[in-house]
This record gives structure tokens, C-alpha cells and sequence, in this order.
């Protein structure tokens, strides 16, 4: 049999530094609902679906049946050179399920990177503009403008410069760390009158939830400020929901909460359950903007990807995911007030459907966060049977993401292994002066 430390010795030597792993001392060997076991047979909950991939769970039958049907007839004509049906008829189920009444158009890809990039693209040929905007925390990828939107240095930008240019960071409101609403406003106001007027933006690029920023989301409010701003000044918002889409949230997207029709909205990780698959949803006015061939990728659309969709939305409609998200949040909302007295150091929670977090904090204070802790934490709980991940600009944040299909009974025992991990970690740790 072979085991964790061989294929991590392996890993160690066969693959680049540069690719980060949250647990490098497990290695898959299967997977179910929202069970992994490891090659030696160890099994874990999983509170991390893939990074918010996997909500429909690990190798849902109606998916893997889906892509087994669709691998019988073909798996790559290519969408650019002979069309295929489920690709067209994808795109028309989801322009119906985008939030609006505007016609919507879509275009699917194979990454959420390359989705966020074609997504300024369209943006910059339906305004002529060059500027985007995007907020301080937010992650949009690892290409380059993708890159040079993403609002976190480390690890992902330092070295990689210089990046594109006419893009443009604005606080994001977070009211525990004192950025208000009215504050990240006025940075906005501020950036019009210093460094880009609106007449050269073509698009404002917003996370309805952060994702790697350390799951702040951001108010209905705001996101309605920010729609009315765009609409003033003819500037495309673009809603990235590539982390928060697909019932995640306890909406089928995170931008629903706030009532606002966005004009564009990357989608992709949950999108084909597993699959790669991305895509832009967009109005129809604007999608049509770039010219014939200025869209595409040789893998864009894949037909097995877009197989897996298909199920994927089956599955969240007919099981009803979207309510099943809200009550994962209800539950771990109600366990986490009966041991926050005891655990001074969560400072802060955040619970939007099935996307949930955790902040860790030194002395109740939002100014000294611990990322000691939550390091530990992580550790603590693969060693308890869980997958977890942390993130966060401050590396402070533990953020759950269970597959939607978890039980209660499976939730319930991921968060008691949870409790006891943290009471260790807690008890371990050097204590706060």
C-alpha cells in the first residue's frame, strides 16, 4: 500500500513549490457525499468541498451518470469548431436563472481565472473604457489580470509584477475591522477625484461574499450603492460568484440577497460539480459587445463539463439546495453560540447559508488576530477526521464549506470533532498576556 509520507516525498520532489496544499499529508484515494479517505484508508468529513466545488457532494450519481452518458457520445469536438447541444441549451437554462428581467447571454470557459479575464474583456469592448475597480481582500485568480485584481499580496502577487495596468483597489467595507460602508464609499468618491474619473471605468469587480479575503460579505446596502454608482456613471458591475454561486449561500446567487441585477457574473467552481467548467452570464446587449472570435478557448465549454452542469442544477432544484444551505448555516449558527463564551478566541462569525467563518482573535480584540491559532486549528481538526481551510488577509479566518448534501447527523459530528480540536488547540497554545 502506498502511503501519505511516500506521496508526499514524492510531491516534495516532483511538483513545484509554488502550489500551496492546505493538507499536504493526506492523499485522496475516494470520496463520497461528503466523506474523503485517504490512501490508507483514514476517513475525513468534509467541510471543504474542493473550495465550494463540490456542493452537490463527492460523485453525486445523477452527475457521474451525466458525464458517463455524454462520454459514450463525445468528449471534445470543440465548441468553436462543431457546436453541441448541451453547451447552447446550458446557456439558456442559466441566462433564465441569472437575477434580473434584462436578456442574458452567456460564454463558458474552464476557469474562474479565465472567466474574471474574459469578463473585463467584455467589459472594456462594450464601454471603450479601460479602468477597472476591485476592493482590498478580494481574489478573482492567479493570471495576470486576474492577478492584478485580486486585493492580497502575499502569497499570491509578490513577484509576479509588474501587472496590468488601469486597475484600481477600494477598501471593502468590514465593519468588525472599522471600514464602514460610508468609508469604502468615499474611498470610491475619493479614487473618481484623484486617480481615474468615472468616464474611463468600464467596470467595478465585487465579491457579493469574499471568498480568500475571509468570507466578509458585503451588505445588501452596499451592493445597491454600488449598482446605483455603476448606473450613473455607465460602469459595468460585475458580481464574482464564482466561490458564492450555486446555492452556497442559501440563494442560487450570493447577489440575490441584495435584490440587485448585476450586469455581468463570472460563475464557475460549483458550477459543473466537480468538472472544469466556467463561465460569464451577462446582458445581452453588453456579451455581444467583443467581435466574432474574440471569445473562446480551445477547452471553453467542455461537453463533459457542460454534462455535469446540467445534473448539477438538476440536483440543486429537485433536492431543493438552496433551503438545505440556509438550515446548514441555522445549525452551525445555534451550535457555535453555545461554546462562543467559552472560546474568547473566536472573535467574530460570519454564517451566509453554508458559507461560513470563523475569525480568531487575541483577547477578544479585532486588532490582534491569531493566525498561530488557526494554523493549529486546521492541523488539529485533520488529525480529529475533518478537512478544513483557513484564509484570510491575516490568515486568521477558518472558513467551513460543507457539501450541501451533508447530513444532519454528519454536520452534527464534523462540529463536535471541531469543539474538541479547538478546545486542544486553545489549551496548547501559549496564553495571551
Amino acid at each position: 500500500m502506498t502511503s501519505n509520507q511516500e506521496l508526499r516525498a514524492m510531491r516534495d520532489s516532483a511538483v513545484p513549490r509554488g502550489i500551496g496544499t492546505m493538507h499536504p499529508g493526506i492523499f485522496a484515494a475516494r470520496a463520497n457525499g461528503a466523506e474523503i479517505w485517504d490512501v490508507e484508508g483514514r476517513r475525513y468529513i468534509d467541510l471543504a468541498a474542493g473550495i465550494a466545488v463540490v456542493n452537490t457532494g463527492h460523485n453525486h450519481p445523477r452527475v457521474i451518470e451525466a458525464v458517463r452518458a455524454q462520454l459514450e457520445n463525445f468528449s471534445h469536438p470543440c465548441f468553436q469548431v462543431t457546436p453541441y447541444e448541451n453547451y447552447v441549451r446550458l446557456a439558456d437554462r442559466l441566462n433564465r436563472l441569472a437575477p434580473g428581467n434584462t436578456p442574458k447571454k452567456t460564454v463558458f470557459l474552464t476557469t474562474g481565472a479565465e472567466a474574471v479575464e474574459n469578463a473585463v474583456k467584455i467589459a472594456r469592448a462594450h464601454t471603450g473604457r479601460p479602468g477597472v475597480i476591485a476592493f482590498g481582500g478580494g481574489f478573482h485568480g492567479r493570471t495576470m489580470m486576474a492577478l492584478a485584481l485580486t486585493g492580497k499580496v502575499a502569497p499570491y502577487k509578490a513577484g509576479f509584477g509588474p501587472f496590468p495596468g488601469d486597475v484600481y483597489h477600494v477598501p471593502f467595507p468590514i465593519p468588525y475591522h472599522g471600514i464602514s460602508e460610508q468609508d469604502s464609499l468615499q474611498a470610491l468618491g475619493q479614487l473618481f477625484r484623484t486617480d481615474i474619473e468615472p468616464g474611463r471605468v468600464a467596470a467595478i469587480i465585487i465579491e457579493p461574499v469574499q471568498g480568500e479575503g475571509g468570507f466578509y460579505p458585503a451588505s445588501n446596502s452596499f451592493l445597491q450603492s454600488l449598482r446605483k454608482i455603476c448606473d450613473e456613471h455607465g460602469i459595468v458591475m460585475i458580481a464574482d460568484e464564482i466561490q458564492t454561486g450555486f446555492a452556497r449561500t442559501g440563494k442560487l446567487f450570493a447577489i440575490e440577497h441584495a435584490g440587485v441585477e448585476p450586469d455581468i457574473i463570472t460563475v464557475a467552481k460549483a458550477l459543473a460539480g466537480g468538472f472544469p467548467l466556467s463561465g460569464v452570464i451577462g446582458k445581452a446587449e453588453i456579451m455581444d459587445a467583443p467581435p466574432t472570435g474574440g471569445l473562446g478557448g480551445t477547452y471553453g465549454g467542455s461537453p463533459v463539463g457542460c454534462a455535469a452542469a446540467h445534473a448539477v442544477l438538476d440536483v440543486i432544484e429537485q433536492d431543493d439546495l438552496v433551503a438545505r444551505a440556509a438550515r446548514i448555516g441555522e445549525r452551525f449558527t445555534s451550535w457555535v453560540e453555545g461554546i462562543r463564551a467559552a472560546n474568547p478566541c473566536i472573535g467574530d462569525v460570519r454564517v451566509k447559508g453554508a458559507m461560513i467563518a470563523m475569525e480568531f482573535v487575541r483577547n477578544g480584540d479585532a486588532d490582534q488576530p491569531d493566525p498561530e491559532l488557526t494554523k493549529a486549528l486546521v492541523t488539529a481538526g485533520a488529525e480529529a477526521g475533518l478537512i478544513l481551510l483557513s484564509c484570510g488577509v491575516r490568515g486568521n479566518v477558518v472558513r467551513l464549506l460543507p457539501p450541501l448534501v451533508i447530513s444532519d447527523a454528519l454536520f452534527d459530528e464534523a462540529l463536535g470533532q471541531l469543539e474538541t480540536a479547538l478546545a486542544r488547540v486553545a489549551e496548547n497554545l501559549p496564553k495571551a498576556s
